[in-house]
């Protein structure tokens, strides 16, 4: 399986409306303030984000980062249902993948982007 085409990243809070290709929110939690209709997601994917756990320990802590980005991806290969329908319009086209928190460098949105770029 090979990644044909780019993955994107974007925040939800500044998504614009018509961002390339399919549209994932991969975040378990839904952002406050945002509505359904307005966000334009293929899927909301709550199921691909970090486990409440993990997400909790983590807390977006620079310093946690590469341990978090092993325990998450530990938990990705072990559920692959959650992540194949990513994969599967990565494979065909331009994929955005939008997520809530603030730091832009430390999320599972960007952990998930390189998980996908090394499966596939």
């Amino acid at each position: 399986m090979k990644l044909t085409k780019t993955i994107e990243i974007q925040r939800v809070y500044d998504h614009k409306p018509k961002p390339k290709g399919a549209v994932f929110l991969v975040d378990r939690l839904w952002p406050r303030g945002i509505r359904k209709e307005t966000l334009g997601a293929k899927a909301w994917i709550g199921e691909v984000g970090p486990s409440d756990r993990l997400r909790q320990w983590f807390n977006h802590d620079p310093d946690k980062w590469p341990k978090f980005k092993q325990k998450y991806f530990r938990e990705l290969k072990q559920n692959p249902e959650v992540w194949k329908p990513v994969a599967e319009a990565a494979r065909s086209g331009p994929v955005t993948l939008l997520f809530g928190a603030k730091d832009t460098e430390h999320n599972n949105a960007v952990a998930l982007r390189e998980f996908l770029e090394q499966v596939l």
